[in-house]
């Protein structure tokens, strides 16, 4: 093997596959965004991490930049061992209840534009899939969060305001749900899918949705009061597929436990 590559190393979850790498040893190249040696150097194995997430509606143009435009040229001119790319579980959502599995037909509606993240995605899984000579794999990440102080999302977030706040509020309903998976145990489903040289489609997922009711519960618990809108009907979410990951040998933490510790920890809270 000739090392690795990480495309997007400047983001969320690249940045943390680069530092676990690097802290196994091993050598990790991880080129910018205008990087002049891209296709000139054996690149070995690459994550190709780059994408948008909460920006991509205003920004729809650099979301197709990002999830299709680039992994295109590293396609037909970069040289690579295997290339794994990270998708996202969001492509399920359009199927409700009756989606979840890596197999599933998936089914978009072109005209809507926040499908624009949606197609982007599914384009490069395509990619990736069909045009690698066999070299391919994709990563289906579900709903990430970190407990980390500098970290973004729904959860933590929340979690930072709980450190001088014990009451909290959100303009979104009890019965809503995410698949929460640690970013760490992400970092352990990637490895494990190069390492073990998975092929086809992962869904790197928990495997339960967990509701923003599950959620309130667990701050109650704790102490804090978590007020929420007032409920109503949300259409029926999938549930995750996890035999494939949980065959690599990873089994990620229920996200309510890691938060249950987090904030019983003695110096979380600060007023």
């Amino acid at each position: 093997m000739s090392g690795w590559t990480i495309i997007g190393a400047g983001g969320f979850i690249g940045g943390r596959l680069t530092r676990a790498l690097r802290a196994r040893g091993e050598a990790v190249y991880a080129p910018s965004r205008d990087a002049k040696d891209l296709f000139e150097r054996d690149l070995g194995q690459v994550f190709y991490c780059a994408g948008l997430t909460g920006d991509f509606a205003v920004r729809p143009f650099d979301t197709v930049e990002a999830h299709v435009t680039l992994l295109a040229q590293v396609l037909a001119k970069a040289r690579f061992e295997r290339l794994i790319y990270l998708s996202s579980t969001r492509l399920y959502d359009s199927l409700g209840a009756a989606g979840g599995r890596e197999d599933d037909m998936l089914a978009f509606d072109p005209a809507a534009p926040r499908n624009v993240y949606d197609l982007s995605k599914a384009l490069g899984e395509n990619l990736t899939l069909a045009r690698s000579e066999g070299r391919g794999a994709v990563a289906r990440l579900s709903n990430v969060f970190d407990l980390a102080e500098d970290a973004s999302g729904f959860l933590p977030e929340l979690l930072q305001e709980a450190r001088h706040a014990r009451t909290l509020s959100r303009d979104s309903v009890p019965g809503a749900v995410r698949d929460y998976i640690h970013a760490e145990d992400v970092v352990a489903g990637l490895l494990a899918m190069a390492d073990r040289n998975a092929t086809g489609v992962v869904n790197v997922a928990r495997g339960e949705n967990v509701s923003n009711a599950d959620l309130a519960q667990v701050f109650a618990e704790a102490g804090w009061t978590l007020n929420l809108a007032p409920d109503r009907p949300t259409p029926q979410a999938p549930v995750c597929a996890t035999a494939r990951l949980r065959a690599l040998g990873v089994a990620p933490r229920d996200p309510r436990v890691l938060l249950r510790e987090a904030l019983r920890a003695p110096d979380f809270f600060r007023g």
